[in-house]
Order: structure tokens, then C-alpha cells, then sequence
């Protein structure tokens, strides 16, 4: 795919799997830690905690969905068990689950009514397994592996389709003192055998950590890497070791700054399509604590966020942790109410879809026009070796403009290195309101308001001819 680069050719894949298609274009979904610590107050447990301490009172997985829907969100991943072992649906391999809490006197099954809810409300469900477990003696063992697939497969085939396996790098000691040896390999296969649609996701080979849980976003985001580029192994290196608050703190080291230029590219032997995914919490923590109420995150911020994520060729992953009544928190619910109506009333109206929309050069068969159609089924693409290209958007008369998105076609990979966009002032002359690098899957630009009855955008280099599949001004 790029001529300048010496790679062996059967270890390309530039462009999304479908399976990876799928969680590019939800863009936007949700986490939901949830387990013994909410009850307990703290972040991380150590396996002793007892059944009885989880006893939601009010669980009502329908408010969590309509809550999310509110913002715009199309998924909701369920720390089904997080590091202390404790599993939110009766396992037939562990006595460390809801079967032997308070919770509907035992009758309960968290991931079945989140599961249900989910699909209810129309988004989709993924579901989070700790490899780390604090509580079970097996942890350290062969056998463990086998422990690991038996809750794994319960998963995979007691709650419908699964959008997503999230699996963190935690790798610490079990109740014998002993750390696991992880049959990664292993657990990949029984999910494309069970659930061959869901992605992969941190710890494996779909979804990549975008490598800090602070919101901190890379400016140029590329979604084609190196083959072999962070095994699981290194992931659990870069990850959480221990309950360190100021690890949510973190931002992006600045050798990971560029992950997918050229020069970062050079000497490698295969691409492979990987893209970002940025994992931050509504709150300072991943759990709900009745002192951290005061301190959820403004709307503002939750919004720049979105803009530097779902506009910078990541997805962003939101935990929203519910409370002890089994319920998210006012607070919380509100923010993600103001978030939606924001992205709601911003992007209601698509300028570009009224107007006429021109390219300097096309290849004859792929104009300029099917940018107005937010879909992969038709594209704009020049000649090949036409790696410039500006696109005219001319509006249906002066409007004021403060967005512009552009989209590459990725199902042909991400091909765009630089680009500018101007507007057209009253005397014809134009000014630039926005430059970046990387599109991607999307990129979002803001810039102040300004009226103008024309928009320009400039592909002013790219790796290959650019292909565009949408354009909108807002």
C-alpha cells in the first residue's frame, strides 16, 4: 500500500476488519465498573471481601441505558469481574459470586439485566473478565487458564451477541503468592469461536489502548502500525500495577507520542490496522464513592474530550460507575443529559448537504458529491498519484460556520498526512480557520464562528491518492 516502505507483503492489513468496522463507527460507548469495591469504597479489592457486602437495592439497568442514550452513547461494556474475582452472574465455577450475595437473595444476575437492558434500548453489550483474580486458588496454575475460558465461555453464551472483550494487562499476585502465566492465544480463539463479531479490545489484537487514563489524546492518531506493535505483554508493562490514583492522572509519554509516521514506520515488516481507543472515567475513580459527587467532571470537559477522541480517530470509552442502589448518580446522569443535547444541537444541521460540492480532480467515477452522503457505499476518490486535492463546498448562501468533518474511507485505510481548511471572506479572499495531519476514521475540527457562504478543504499531502467518504459543515 505505501511504495516508499520496504514490508513483507503478506503481513499487510491497512484497513478495518468488519468486526473492527463496527466499534469504529459506534464511536462513542460506555463503561460501567461495578462490583464488590462500590460497596466497600474502594478502587481496587483484594478477594476477601464477602458475598454479602454486594447488595444493590435499586438496580434498574434500564435507567443506566436511557442515561447513556441521552449522550449519545451506542454501547455499554460491564466489568462482569473485575480484579478481586467477584462475578456479577451466578458462575457455575466460583462460590465468589452474586448466587451467594443479598441480591434478590441470590437469585440475581447483573449481567443478565444489563445485557437485556442494553438490548432493550437498542445499544450494544461487551463485557470486561479480569484475567487477574485475587480470590481464586487456582490463580498461578495451569489450571487457572482453565477457569479462565469455562467463565469466559459462560459469557460468550448465556447473554446474546457481545460487541466487544475488554480485557486490561492487571497481572499481580493470586491468594498463593503466585502470578499468571496468560494463554492469550487461548482465550482469542474461544472468542472468534463463540462470538466471532466482537472486537478484542486492550489486551488483544482489535482495539488498542490509546495508553493513559487521563482523556490525554494524540494529535495526530494514526490506526495503521506496525505488525507485532504492543503484544499483550507489553500492554500489562504500561498498565496499572497497583491502586494508584495518580496513574488516572497520567498523560501520554512522550516517546508514544508518534506511533504511526513514516519515520516511525521505517524498518518494519508488516502493517497492521489497530485503532485507538481512549478510556477515562466520568469521575476520579472507576468506582462510585459518595465523596467523589462534588467532583464529576464538567460538561465542558467530558465535551473536550469527545472533541479530541470521536474527532481525532479514536473511540472514546466513558465509565460511568453506578452507585450502591444499583443506579447512576444524578450528577452523573446530568452531565451525560447536557453532553448529548450539546453534540444534538451542534451537529443538527448539515450544511454541506444543501450545497455544491466540487473537487479539482476526480478519477471519473467517484465525484466530489457522494460527500454529502455520510456512508461507505459510495466515496470521492482522484486519480492515483494524485496525492493533493482541494474540495469545494460552495453553501446555498452565508451561514456562520464553526465545524467542519471530514471522513476518510477507511474500508481503503487511512491515507491522509496533512490538511488545511479555509473559508471564503466577503471580498473572495480565503482564510485558514484549521490545519491538522491525521483524519482517519474522523476528525472534528472547531474553530470560532465565522459567515461565509464557502468552505475549503485542502489535502495538501497523503501516503497514496486520499479517498473521502464524508464532509459536513455545521
Amino acid at each position: 500500500m505505501y511504495p516508499n516502505f520496504a514490508y513483507d507483503k503478506t503481513l499487510v492489513k491497512c484497513h478495518p476488519s468488519p468486526r473492527q468496522m463496527i466499534v469504529e463507527q459506534m464511536e462513542f460507548y460506555a463503561f460501567a465498573h461495578f462490583t464488590v469495591n462500590t460497596f466497600t469504597d474502594k478502587e481496587w479489592g483484594d478477594g476477601t471481601e464477602p458475598e454479602s457486602v454486594f447488595n444493590p437495592t435499586e438496580l434498574n439497568a434500564d435507567q443506566w441505558v436511557d442515561a447513556l442514550k441521552s449522550a449519545g452513547i451506542g454501547g455499554l461494556i460491564l466489568t462482569c469481574k473485575h480484579h478481586d474475582g467477584f462475578c456479577l452472574w451466578p458462575s457455575a465455577y466460583t462460590e465468589h459470586c452474586v448466587k451467594n450475595s443479598p441480591f434478590k437473595n441470590g437469585k440475581g444476575d447483573v449481567v443478565k439485566e444489563v445485557s437485556d437492558a442494553c438490548r432493550k434500548g437498542g445499544i450494544k453489550f461487551g463485557v470486561y473478565l479480569s484475567p487477574w483474580d485475587r480470590n481464586s486458588r487456582l490463580y498461578g496454575t495451569d489450571e487457572y487458564n482453565d477457569y479462565f475460558c469455562s467463565q469466559l465461555t459462560e459469557l460468550l453464551t448465556q447473554y446474546g451477541d457481545i460487541f466487544t472483550v475488554w480485557f486490561d494487562g492487571a497481572c499481580g499476585e493470586g491468594p498463593n503468592g503466585k502470578r499468571q502465566v496468560y494463554d492469550w492465544e487461548r482465550y482469542y480463539a474461544l472468542i472468534r469461536k463463540l462470538q466471532p463479531d466482537a472486537c478484542i479490545a486492550i489486551c488483544g489484537p482489535d482495539v488498542r489502548w490509546c495508553g493513559n487514563e487521563a482523556g490525554d489524546t494524540r494529535p495526530s492518531e494514526w490506526s495503521v502500525l506496525p505488525v507485532g506493535f504492543e503484544e499483550p505483554d507489553d500492554v500489562a508493562e504500561k498498565s496499572q500495577k497497583s491502586d494508584d490514583t495518580s496513574f488516572r492522572e497520567k498523560t501520554i509519554d512522550a516517546m508514544q507520542r508518534d506511533l504511526g509516521s513514516r519515520e516511525f514506520l521505517q524498518g518494519n515488516t508488516g502493517l497492521n490496522w489497530r485503532p485507538a481507543e481512549t478510556d477515562t472515567s466520568i469521575r476520579p475513580g472507576w468506582f462510585y464513592h459518595a465523596s467523589e459527587d462534588d467532583k464529576v467532571r464538567s460538561t465542558e470537559t467530558l465535551l473536550d474530550i469527545w472533541y479530541r477522541t470521536v474527532g481525532g480517530n479514536s473511540k472514546l470509552l466513558l465509565n460511568i460507575p453506578p452507585d450502591r442502589r444499583g443506579l447512576f448518580h444524578e450528577v452523573d446522569v446530568q452531565r451525560l443529559r447536557e453532553m448529548g443535547a450539546y453534540i444534538r444541537k451542534t451537529f443538527a444541521v448539515n450544511l454541506a448537504e444543501n450545497a455544491v460540492i466540487t473537487a479539482d480532480t476526480d478519477d471519473g467515477y467517484h465525484s466530489a458529491d457522494a460527500l454529502k452522503i455520510n456512508s461507505y457505499d459510495e466515496y470521492y476518490k482522484p486519480f492515483d498519484g494524485d496525492n493533493q486535492v482541494t474540495v469545494t463546498i460552495k453553501l446555498d448562501g452565508v451561514h456562520d460556520v464553526s465545524h467542519v468533518v471530514i471522513k476518510e474511507h477507511i474500508p481503503m485505510s487511512q491515507r491522509v498526512e496533512s490538511y488545511g481548511i479555509d473559508i471564503r471572506n466577503p471580498d473572495g479572499t480565503y482564510a485558514e480557520v484549521a490545519a491538522g495531519t491525521t483524519i482517519g476514521y474522523q476528525k472534528i475540527e472547531k474553530f470560532d464562528p465565522a459567515a461565509t457562504d464557502e468552505v475549503r478543504i485542502r489535502i495538501t499531502d497523503s501516503r497514496v491518492c486520499p479517498i473521502l467518504s464524508f464532509v459536513g459543515v455545521y
